[in-house]
């Protein structure tokens, strides 16, 4: 039987949630205050997608803060687990008090001297569209140019003027770089759902060739509504646009609907279908690896995925290092688990050139430059981009390119926790975890034969400043090795070696790896 958790004041209590199962997430957030009479509350949980086990379904937090790719959400639906609720009372107790308040009050002075902190406070990540497309690295129908002609359409600017109903903020945050929209036509668009960060506006308008800002912006909504990732969402339709559109699948695979990039009204309908697992929604609802099967090799080729997860809105052949990244990532392609390569070009700011030297990235390189340099950008900023996920720090305010910096992070764990640690021992901490998450994948068979590219990689970009850059596959084998080499891994096998791990003290891993045949020398 479907359940609830519910913890407060110490205590936890499994609940029944029959009667909230089948529920959007809005009414079900209402109904579970409401049984408990307290509308402050905080709820995780999942809707239909989540239940129907769609394979990338997300876990949403206060209806429109996500946990949103690997699909968490359908996990939670397998356990018949609808919805987390808690209710806190009891204070943080933190070491040095004093040194965390000084910190957090040097925040405003801090966000009016990064302009991309005032951008994100005005537009949000969605702000980011339009430039993105004009620079050549915005993926449009389903990766096949870098340039989108209806960007300006669906930008976050075009999205306040029509749109726009203010915004909303994660917990204390002065930046607020949460959108909010509302509409009532052609489409009913419902405000406690938020709205769409620059991902969702590029998954489901340039991968789906969808301009129509209403359209795009319903589709999100309804993925905020039904707990469905976003970016594999719209990927999943682009893909299927894209064997439509190729003549690799008719009416008769279908169920008699015509797909065609641009169309935002079957952009509405498929979400809705893959939400409910109807028709055609129940096949894209399995991901790229299950549903590529279904319409053969050639389909198959066209899914823009590693290890089963899509590919995220950060062009891959504009960009030198993400190849390799997105490639050896463990989790699939993730653009948030390292920094990008504009941070070497010569022309960047002295502040982001400095947080880089800070780390011991020193030299310059074009964007689409490869070989060691990026491969140190990719191996040491991962490190650092790890340490944000395990101290559960927003990259929009400790990242490289944001107002708070690596010494920042050691001063505020210092006055939390009083550990008197430094940068170079949590980097450490960032670097465990990656390596434990590379060591649980090949306990489980995972090796370099999973750590590939989409045939769609090698195909040169069409239009716009990126025409005809593709991924030189001499180069990216090069550096694929060179990156194994630096994280202590066989250049070859990809396998976790043996020194590393016993450098980082995970022996135990060590044994774990070695009972299964696992482990490099």
């Amino acid at each position: 039987e479907p359940v609830y958790l519910w913890v407060h004041d110490g205590q936890a209590e499994i609940r029944p949630a029959g009667h909230l199962w089948g529920l959007d997430t809005g009414p079900a957030q209402a109904r579970i205050r409401e049984e408990l009479a307290d509308a402050r509350v905080r709820v995780a949980q999942i809707g239909p997608g989540g239940e129907n086990l769609v394979r990338y379904a997300a876990i949403v937090n206060e209806l429109h803060h996500f946990n949103g790719r690997t699909g968490m959400g359908a996990v939670m639906g397998a356990k018949n687990l609808k919805a987390i609720a808690v209710r806190g009372r009891g204070k943080v107790q933190v070491h040095d008090p004093a040194a965390l308040q000084a910190l957090a009050r040097s925040v405003p002075e801090r966000i009016k001297a990064n302009g991309g902190s005032q951008l994100l406070g005005s537009r949000g990540t969605a702000g980011f569209v339009a430039a993105t497309s004009a620079g050549g690295g915005l993926p449009t129908r389903n990766f096949r140019s870098g340039v989108f002609e209806g960007a300006a359409a669906i930008d976050g600017e075009a999205m306040h003027q029509a749109l726009g109903h203010g915004s909303t903020t994660c917990y204390a945050c002065a930046v607020r770089c949460k959108q909010v929209i509302a509409a009532h036509e052609p489409y009913e668009i419902d405000p406690q759902y938020g709205g769409p960060e620059y991902e969702g506006l590029a998954a489901l308008g340039a991968y789906t060739g969808v301009s129509d800002l209403a359209a795009v912006c319903k589709a999100n909504e309804l993925c905020n509504r039904y707990t469905l990732d976003v970016i594999t969402t719209g990927a999943m339709i682009a893909w299927a646009m894209d064997c439509y559109e190729q003549g690799l699948i008719g009416p008769q695979q279908t169920g008699g609907l015509t797909l065609r990039f641009g169309d935002g009204e079957m952009l509405v309908r498929l979400v809705e279908m893959i939400a409910r697992r109807e028709g055609l929604g129940d096949l894209l609802a399995e991901g790229p690896l299950r549903a590529g099967q279904a319409w053969g090799p050639e389909a198959a080729a066209l899914a823009i995925h590693t290890k089963g997860q899509p590919y995220p809105a950060h062009m891959a052949r504009a960009k030198g290092s993400l190849p390799v990244v997105y490639a050896v990532n463990p989790y699939g392609a993730d653009h948030m688990c390292t920094e990008h390569d504009a941070f070497l070009l010569p022309d960047m700011p002295d502040s982001f050139q400095e947080r880089m030297r800070a780390l011991g990235i020193l030299g310059t390189a074009p964007v689409d430059a490869t070989g060691p340099l990026k491969v140190r950008l990719a191996t040491i900023t991962q490190r650092y981009m790890s340490l944000l996920d395990s101290l559960e720090l927003c990259a929009f305010c400790f990242a490289n390119a944001w107002f708070f910096d690596g010494e920042d992070i050691v001063a505020a764990v210092r006055a939390i926790t009083g550990w008197q640690t430094t940068l170079w021992e949590l980097m450490l901490v960032g670097e465990r975890r990656i390596q434990l998450m590379r060591a649980f994948n090949a306990r489980e068979g995972l090796d370099a034969r999973h750590d590939v590219l989409p045939a769609r990689m090698v195909e040169p970009l069409v239009g716009g400043p990126t025409d005809g850059w593709r991924v030189d596959m001499d180069a990216w084998q090069r550096d694929r090795a060179l990156y194994y080499a630096a994280m202590g891994w066989d250049p070859e096998s990809g396998l976790p070696g043996r020194a590393r791990l016993h450098e980082l003290d995970l022996d135990w891993v060590v044994d774990e790896l070695e009972r299964h045949g696992a482990l490099a020398g």
